[in-house]
């Protein structure tokens, strides 16, 4: 595998320089100085900063977009470029409860949890990164204490509006010890979708591990880099994700904080996701499903613990781009047109990669207000109520939240009626019938 580092001299983008980065390029897992590259995607804006049209006229800010894998404990991440505070701030734009799919998925984990650890209201469910509240209220509604701990004020303002306590803050260790001394540990300590979003993500386990009762359960979901390795998902690939996570390389840093993986679950959002079991790996009384090892042996089928394994994949992922480059411009030279759907992180990656502006894509829609009537970051996309779609009648929409296919393309099946066809970017690009 190619080993150096990626270049951190170019950090501009049009005339707006970027202020160098203290970055250590050593493993936030374990300290390795990163060496191996595992995919280059040149430089990229923060997928989430999404434009103002009085912004237009001035240049981005980007950052390179390069991903290395440990030779040691084989976490896949980013360097850091930007804290997290810049990113999720009170502008954060991602909502969870504008996914109808994503509130049900919600819905079911909560009755799941609450029927399998028979909670009731003498326990406490805690979320870390709760957002608007899209999952703790299914626990509200049982009569079961909740508390949300959520950096973003806009998202938890809403969580609050239906009654939903927040801590508005980021989690760690610090904030762990303070919830412990209130006697507010908890007995289901839930973070889904959260671990890959955290720089230091040593100090972000070792406070689970702290705000979780001696008997609790913490539970995570995450997307799991096998299927990232496997599908060149590279789209899911963006500064607010600073690790992409193997249960490998989850269970060696849950195991380094004194956390048993107990169960794992492969289950099917963001394209493939892990939801993992842990508890107190002192006084631990709970079995070790065979699950664990189910998915280890996979992963080391896969050849996820050799570095070597990981080489490769930066040219499958330029066959990719190449591959829909094609298929839009030659959709487009026969006078077709494309617009997209969605304004997820995902397809800012995919688009500012590709290289794909407004000349293939005219426009994209997308059902949270908070992002209708801006532009998407680099590629300047206009971003539109999904009415648009039906004004326009576009002879082909692009699905950037792929991984959503089923629920749009249902609430989009009326394009149909004027021979409108869907477009899938990932795992290969290509035209739905």
């Amino acid at each position: 595998m190619e080993q150096r580092q990626c270049a951190l001299e170019d950090l501009v983008s049009g005339t707006a320089p970027t202020p160098p980065r203290q970055t250590d390029a050593r493993c936030r897992g374990c300290g390795t100085p990163l060496r191996h590259v595992f995919v280059d995607l040149g430089q990229s804006p923060i997928a989430n900063a999404f434009l103002r049209a009085d912004q237009l006229e001035s240049a981005e800010r980007t950052y390179p977009l390069c991903v290395y894998v440990c030779e040691d404990c084989l976490l896949v991440q980013l360097e850091q470029f930007e804290a997290p505070d810049t990113i999720f701030n009170a502008d954060y734009a991602y909502f969870s409860s504008f996914s109808d799919s994503w509130v049900q998925h919600a819905r079911d984990y909560a009755d799941l949890a609450i029927s399998r650890f028979r909670l009731d209201g003498s326990h406490r469910v805690v979320e870390i990164a709760s957002n608007d509240g899209y999952l703790l209220q299914w626990f509200q509604r049982q009569g079961i204490p909740v508390l949300g701990i959520e950096p973003s004020a806009n998202t938890a303002r809403a969580a609050e509006a239906k009654g939903i306590e927040c801590v508005t803050r980021f989690f760690g260790l610090q904030l762990a010890d303070e919830l412990a001394k209130q006697d507010r540990a908890a007995d289901l300590l839930v973070g889904n979708n959260v671990l890959a979003h955290v720089p230091d993500i040593l100090d972000f386990v070792a406070g689970m591990k702290r705000a979780l009762k001696p008997s609790g359960v913490i539970s995570v979901e995450f997307p799991h880099f096998l299927n990232l390795f496997r599908e060149t998902q590279f789209d899911t690939i963006y500064h607010e994700h600073f690790s992409y996570l193997s249960l490998l390389a989850v269970q060696r840093i849950f195991s380094a904080a004194g956390l048993t993986i107990f169960d794992v679950a492969e289950i099917p959002t963001h394209g493939g996701s892990l939801r993992v079991f842990a508890a107190h790996t002192d006084g631990n009384r709970r079995p070790i499903a065979a699950s664990v090892e189910s998915v280890l042996s996979k992963e080391r089928n896969a050849g996820l613990e050799r570095v070597a394994a990981y080489r490769g994949f930066g040219e499958r992922v330029a066959a990719l781009r190449e591959e829909l480059l094609s298929l839009l411009r030659g959709l487009t030279a026969t006078g077709a047109t494309i617009a997209g759907y969605g304004a997820p992180a995902k397809g800012n990656t995919l688009l500012n990669y590709c290289g794909i502006s407004t000349d293939l894509i005219a426009f994209t829609v997308d059902r949270s207000p908070v992002k209708q009537d801006h532009f998407l970051p680099g590629s300047r996309i206009p971003i539109s109520d999904p009415a648009r779609i039906w004004t326009e009648r576009p002879d082909y929409v692009l699905i950037l939240p792929w991984n959503l296919q089923e629920e749009i393309m249902s609430q989009l099946a009326g394009i149909r009626e004027w021979g409108g066809r869907f477009i899938l970017p990932i795992p290969q690009p290509r035209v739905m019938v």
